[in-house]
């Protein structure tokens, strides 16, 4: 089932997840619709407060840009539960977007290697690195958990230039073809 996606301005999209208990109600279900939601999105990843529900899942799928990287062609991950246990390496800029925050997109630096430890959707741990844009796609849906969005990693000059577009997606004046909530 796809779920709308709450956009900038939505409270559930400020506050850091809970953690996920491993036979909670309806995960399979919810894990299956964050798929679903993020692909009729023509999105690469998607964390749960995305869709309203604050607890510690993420999705990610790397295939759409395996053309320009070929290590992503087979990037599908469900992340239950994740912890980023170190950032390192070079800082590199890169252009990101997000579905909370249709139609901006910003360079953004990070890190461009990430150690994660998290469960799979049946509850296996693992223990990763990821680089390049695979890393960059882990620590952007990372920060969804956290409570953070792409653009609070702007500079300060900068995010005073994008308040007004901001405040025009807060009330919901953009277009998208997939369904949103925008916060009342």
């Amino acid at each position: 089932m796809t779920l709308p996606i709450y956009v900038y301005g939505s409270p559930v999209l400020r506050k850091v997840a809970r953690p996920v208990e491993q036979n909670e109600e309806g995960l399979e279900e919810f894990i299956d619709n964050l798929w679903d939601t993020m692909y009729k999105s023509d999105g690469i990843g998607l964390a749960s407060p995305q869709v309203g529900k604050s607890v510690r899942i993420f999705v990610i799928d790397g295939t759409p840009l395996a053309e320009d990287d070929p290590s992503l062609k087979d990037l599908k991950v469900t992340f239950v539960n994740p912890e980023i246990l170190e950032r390192h390496g070079d800082d590199k800029t890169y252009e990101e977007g997000c579905l909370s925050i249709p139609n901006l997109r910003e360079e953004i630096v990070r890190p461009e290697k990430v150690r994660i430890r998290y469960y799979d959707r049946h509850f296996n741990q693992h223990e990763e690195e990821y680089v390049g844009i695979a890393a960059r796609i882990i620590q952007h849906e990372y920060d969804h958990l956290q409570g953070v969005l792409f653009t609070d990693k702007v500079a300060p000059l900068k995010k005073r230039m994008l308040r007004n577009k901001l405040n025009a997606i807060a009330k919901g004046k953009f277009e998208v073809s997939y369904k949103v909530k925008v916060a009342k």
